[in-house]
Parts: C-alpha cells; structure tokens; sequence
C-alpha cells in the first residue's frame, strides 16, 4: 500500500491522478481486446489470415498503450505541451510524406509503413493539435502582444488541409468541431460564433459537392432506397438479433457478412453478442469518462489546462458519438473508430495518447505547482 507520506514520483502520482478514469480507461483496453477475439475471426478469415491475426494484433498493442497512457500520465503541464508540441510537428511531417509515399487504400492516402508498420499520421495529430490550440488560446489571452488566436487558426487551416488533401473528410470535421470548442472555451463574440458556425456550414456545403464519396454518402443517409447500403442495414440487423441480452460470445451471425466488424462497427457485433446492454453500458462509461474531463475542466483555474482537457474530452466524446451513430444509422456512414474497443494500432494509441494528456493536466499536483511568470516570453513559457 502506497503512504500518503511518500513523496516519491510514483506515490505523488497514485494520489493525484484520477484513479476512476484510469480504471474505466483500462477496462476499455481490456474489453476492446476481448471483443476483437469476438469480431475479428470472420474479417481475418475473409482475406485469408489465420483467424485470431487482428486478435492477437490488438492484445499486442494493448500493453503499449497502457504504458503510453500511465507515462505521460505522469507528466507535468510544461511537459505535455512539449511533448505535444513534438508529436504535432512529427505528424505534421508524416501526414505531408503520406501525400507522396503513402499506400493508397479505397481512393485515401492515410497510411505510411515504417517497419513493417502501418501508421495513421492523422490519428497522432488530433491529440497534440488539441493541447498546442488551447496553450495558443490561453497565452494570447494571458499576453496581449501573443497572436495567439491567429496561430491557432493557421494551425488549423493547415491541419484541415491536409486532412482534405488525403481526403479524410471524417477528421476534417471532428478537428474543426474540437477547435471550434476550444475557441468557444478561449472566449469569443457571438458574432465570431456565427461567422464561425457559417464557415464550417459553408465547408460541409463545398465538400459535398467536390468530393464524389461525400455526397455518395449523404445522399445515401437521406435517402437510403436510392445507393447501396449494406453495411448500415446489416449492422441494424445485429442490433435487431441481438436483443436486450445478445446471441451469446461467438455466436454472432451478422459478423460473418459485415466487412468492417472489427473496426467502424464493431459496436454492431456488440449488440449481436452481448445484447443492448453491454451496449449502452459502453454508453454510460464513455458518457462518464467525457462528463468527468469536463467537470476537472470547470475546476482548473490555469485556462490552458482548462481548455485542453475539456478540448481533449470533447474529442473522445465526439468520436464515441459518431461511431455509435453511425451503427445505429443516425448519421450518415463514415470510418471512425471507437475508442480502445475498435481494432487499429494507430487508432488504439492515439487515444492512449488522449488519455494519457487528460489525467496528467487534470491531476491536483499539476494545478498547485504552476508558477506564473508574467516576464517570461513566449517561448520560456512553452
């Protein structure tokens, strides 16, 4: 048993990190690892992989992110933020490598292979742009001659556009929601609010008619008798199964014809399973997970941490939100995972990262111990 006299790294951390977002996180981890035993085989066998291949894959990645998660867990505020600042310009790099070299699969340029590896530069970003927005945000507001605002927008101009460049229009709109969030959080105009909400309607309006996948799935979600629909329809079909209780572990039919059950939907496998109430039971637990970001958040009175955690929140929540949606047929259809519990290396520690960010800038040691230097400069205070 830890004291609460020892004032060692370990024992400072075990008594300040939230210990019950560290549990309902790693029984996420587990769980994904479990239900991927459940929804992988038939996808594996498909394509002519020995049936456990993602399985085993998943319980291989799931230590590392463990261990992402309790190390930079440890992490100070000043720390995050050079470590974020590391990751963006790494991801910033690859995602622009991954323009020329990267392996083109269903007309995207997302992945970049580096030993024997496949890496989704994008998924790295999304937690590093979300920490460096709001430290631009919080020192523009804390430092008149900062452009803080105006950095955190260049940043995003770039990130979207090459986001757009690969095209993954699916990222595009959950980093312009979190930033657009964060920017809300930093303090802005209602008129700015607006200017903003019509720039991303305007966006949406564009992309549906620049790019031909796009509009193909819009249109397919308004009017679901006119395109091919298969995996949305077989997905409701799990749920429609699977009942309240579910078929049981393995005994899932609907799997063996969904082509991404192991990944965009693998929620639906769940419901065949494992029953609507395991489903909404990873409802109420991503639910909390977000709602208790938040509630760290109103409690932080440095507004960098403040923004960052309920920036970081907001992106677990928002991409638990479209993948549940997308499964039950509520918005229209689009490759985004569930966190911890879809398969995909870059995806499972990118949100280790998320993770990993969220309980180092929401620990009580990180909040006594900031120092205010109204002097230093810009960058003495990164």
């Amino acid at each position: 048993m830890i004291s609460r006299r020892d004032r060692s790294l370990i024992a400072e951390w075990w008594w300040t990190v939230d210990r019950t977002t560290l549990f309902l996180v790693l029984l996420l981890l587990a769980a994904g690892v479990v239900l991927s035993f459940a929804a992988s085989p038939p996808v594996a066998e498909r394509i002519g992989l020995s049936p456990y291949h993602f399985a085993l894959r998943q319980a291989m990645y799931a230590p590392t992110a463990t261990a992402i998660i309790l190390s930079i867990s440890l992490l100070t505020p000043r720390q995050v933020r050079r470590l974020a600042l590391l990751i963006l310009l790494v991801s910033l790099s690859m995602m622009v490598a991954v323009l020329f070299i990267g392996d083109e699969v269903k007309g995207s340029r997302r992945w970049v292979y580096i030993g024997g590896m496949s890496l989704q530069p994008s998924e790295f970003l999304k937690p590093a742009f979300i920490v460096i927005v709001a430290w631009l945000f919080a020192e523009g507001s804390k430092h008149p001659e900062v452009p803080g605002k105006l950095l955190a927008v260049i940043l995003l101009i770039i990130t979207a556009a090459l986001l757009v460049a690969e095209p993954d229009l699916g990222q595009t709109i959950l980093v312009f929601s979190v930033w657009g969030a964060v920017f809300f959080l930093a303090g802005v105009s209602l008129p700015l609010v607006g200017g903003l909400a019509g720039t991303a309607v305007a966006g949406l309006f564009a992309a549906y008619f620049m790019f031909p996948h796009f509009t193909s799935r819009i249109d397919r979600f308004l009017n679901p008798e006119g395109g091919d629909t298969y995996q949305v329809d077989i997905a409701m079909r799990s749920f429609e199964r699977g009942g309240w209780s579910g078929s049981g572990p393995g005994e899932g039919v609907m799997k063996r014809i969904l082509p991404d059950s192991h990944t965009d939907f693998v929620f639906a496998v769940i419901a065949e399973e494992f029953g609507i109430i395991l489903c909404l039971a990873l409802i109420c637990i991503f639910g909390f997970i977000v709602m208790r970001g938040l509630m760290h958040a109103l409690r932080r009175k440095q507004p960098f941490e403040r923004m960052a955690i309920a920036g970081l929140s907001t992106q677990i929540g928002l991409q638990a939100f479209i993948n549940m949606g997308v499964n039950l047929q509520l918005l229209p259809a689009k490759g985004m995972t569930l966190p911890f519990i879809s398969y995909g290396g870059s995806a499972l520690l990118s949100s280790a990262v998320v993770m990993g960010f969220i309980l180092a800038l929401s620990r009580e040691r990180a909040e006594r111990k900031v120092t205010v230097m109204p002097h230093s400069s810009f960058a003495e205070q990164l």
